[in-house]
Parts: structure tokens; sequence; C-alpha cells
């Protein structure tokens, strides 16, 4: 009686810590919903799934790599301004890998990497602030900014790779800790407002063979969930800026 009732108690235990853990998972997605719903966002197309809806939620709680979320969720920040999507990510990534910060004025002692501490001496001769502001950043400029600062990165062009090649990197990457995948694609492409645009990815869910996008420019569109196909395609499109198709780029 005694061993039937210890089993009892730890299937109990069990059922609490799954439920509490699906509670936690829930708030998390809340209040990314929130946040996203907080601005007057753009319509999504019909073929993308806002993670705030009910069938974006569910594709959550069903994705079979989603490593890359919990630390990205806890970074997650708003593009300062139109050309900032690849500065945002870079923070996003950065912070989430628990990359060493400059300290700055307004959070002394503690350190941590914003927007406006991100850009220094050895990113601008990459990528000049000046350039930047008008025209943003492209793949490689995006790839060799982020390496500047120690993580281990490899940039891949669409027209290097293929739709199965991107699926299996990106979706294995997405399921180990301390694994990132950030996206470089054309928003015209997936039926969005409109130019190139570069946010991380943060889930896939294989059953329908989908990415979650963690759109950077919350006050445009909410995070979403992207067909493996679609994405690909959007990626495998020529930016003018550097005359190469747009990719994808896996940092660890």
């Amino acid at each position: 009686m005694r061993a039937r009732t210890g089993l009892d108690d730890r299937c109990r235990e069990t059922v609490r810590l799954n439920l509490a853990r699906r509670l936690i998972t829930a708030m998390a997605l809340a209040a990314l919903a929130c946040a996203s719903a907080v601005a007057d966002t753009l319509p999504l197309p019909a073929s993308l799934i806002g993670l705030g809806s009910e069938a974006g939620r569910q594709l959550f709680f069903e994705s079979t790599a989603r490593e890359a979320y919990w630390p990205l969720s806890m970074q997650f920040v708003t593009q300062k301004s139109q050309s900032f999507c690849g500065v945002a990510s870079m923070v996003m990534v950065l912070n989430a890998l628990g990359v060493a910060a400059p300290v700055s004025p307004e959070t002394e002692p503690f350190s941590r990497f914003s927007q406006d501490n991100l850009l220094n001496e050895k990113t601008e001769a990459i990528l000049p602030l000046a350039v930047l502001l008008k025209k943003g950043m492209t793949l490689d400029q995006f790839g060799r900014m982020l390496q500047s600062f120690g993580p281990v990165v490899s940039v891949t062009h669409a027209a290097d790779s293929d739709v199965d090649r991107f699926r299996s990197t990106a979706a294995a990457a997405l399921g180990m800790p301390r694994h990132h995948v950030v996206v470089n694609y054309l928003r015209r492409a997936l039926g969005q407002e409109r130019g190139g645009h570069i946010s991380p990815l943060a889930a896939y869910d294989a059953h329908s063979d989908r990415f979650l996008v963690l759109d950077v420019s919350r006050y445009k569109y909410p995070p979403a969930w992207v067909s493996t196909a679609d994405l690909f395609a959007a990626m495998n499109t020529v930016d003018a800026e550097s005359d190469r198709t747009r990719g994808y780029v896996l940092i660890e």
C-alpha cells in the first residue's frame, strides 16, 4: 500500500509540473501576443498564422523544435527605426547567448546589449552607420557584424542552398540550446509590406512544416508561423544592395 501511495504521489507531482509548465508557456505566449497587439499592426496575410491566435498557440505547443524560443522571448525587442531590423535581431541573439556586453550609464553596473550600444568601431568598419540608417544591412554584413562579437556564425545565401537543406539545418539548430537562426527575406514575397527584412526564428513545427518568425518590427506585424516553402522562397530573392540572394544565418 505504501508503494502504491508513493507512486500516486509521484504521478500527481508529474501532472502538477506539466500543468505548471503549460501555464508558464501560455503566459509567455500571451505576453508576446499582447505586446504585439498594443500597436495598430497590419493584418497578416491568410498564408501566415499569428502566434497570438488560437491556431498559432496550438502550433507552438505541438512544435518539435523550440529551444531558441525561451532565451529569445526574454530578450525580444522592437527595432527602433525602419532600418534597424538587423540591429534589433543582433541584440536579441547576443543577449540570448549571454555574450559580454558593454556597460551603459543607464544600467551601470549591469550590462546588456541594446540598439544604442551595439554599434562600435568594428561594426562601423563593416557597415558605416550613415549607410545603415539609409539602407539597412545585407545578409553578409549582418553575419560579419555579428561575428565581430565572438559567436560562431555561418551565412548561407538561398541560391547556395535549397528548401530541404534549410529545413533540416534550421530545425536542428532551433532544437538545440545556445543555437539560433536569423533569416533575411523579402516581405513582399510573403504578402506583407514590403521590402527586405531580418528577424530571428524561434521554433519549428514538423507537422505543419512551419517556422515561427519573431518579427522585430512589432509595431508592424506580430510574430507569425510561416510555411517552410514560403519562407525559403522569400529568402531566395535578390537583394539589390548586394546583388545576391537573401538567406539565413546559423549562430552558436
